[in-house]
């Protein structure tokens, strides 16, 4: 659906002179936010469907925000320490490109959305908050789009998106469990890396 668009749109670099790590998760988000969507409208190859052009858009403006180890450590739950420590690379590389093919698709959706954000409710000494937002437009229910983000070192980072109430990392859990209990890690890496080959294919037929 067009509106699953805005699950991408809102975690990424800053935009402007503060930096990432000086900003407030929420002011973080509409940045990027206003940052991408002037990027794809101003962009007539994007706007033409090009693909790689898509990923490269994500892979600059928006994953530099995603702390991707723990997000797949999350996803994997038990099953991340059972994993051996190249295991556990070869995931993340996989999870990270998999989430760069489904972002390019969603954004590649993107028409005249409306997204509106939530007061953040959030105490100064807080480490772990929620950004909420709501993605509005004609003709359809507005949805409901949190980010969970952590402050880390680097800055904040998302470790989950909740599109509707509907968790991103709980979503691939069951999947991953489900391939882990019946290939083992060495099958979830072989899946997701055949899945992100046929990714990268398709993208190459499209553009052709």
């Amino acid at each position: 659906m067009a509106w699953v668009a805005g699950t991408v749109l809102a975690c990424g670099l800053i935009a402007g002179p503060a930096r990432a790590d000086d900003a407030a998760p929420d002011a973080q988000v509409k940045a990027v936010t206003q940052d991408v969507l002037s990027t794809i409208k101003q962009d007539k190859d994007i706007q033409g469907g090009n693909i790689k052009k898509l990923a490269e858009l994500v892979d600059a403006k928006i994953l530099p925000s995603f702390d991707f180890t723990r997000m797949t450590q999350l996803a994997l739950a038990v099953n991340w320490r059972r994993a051996t420590p190249e295991q556990q690379k070869a995931l993340t590389q996989e999870f990270r490109t998999l989430l760069v093919r489904t972002y390019s698709t969603a954004l590649s959706s993107y028409r005249d959305q409306v997204i509106e954000f939530k007061p953040l409710r959030a105490r100064p000494e807080d480490t772990e908050v929620t950004v909420r937002s709501e993605v509005k437009q004609k003709g359809a229910q507005p949805v409901t789009i949190d980010y969970d983000m952590e402050k880390t070192a680097a800055g904040w980072k998302v470790f989950d998106v909740k599109v509707g109430g509907v968790s991103l990392i709980t979503t691939y859990k069951d999947d991953f469990a489900n391939q882990v209990r019946d290939t083992g890690v060495d099958g979830l890496i072989k899946t997701l890396a055949s899945k992100n080959r046929q990714s990268d294919a398709r993208g190459k037929t499209d553009k052709t």
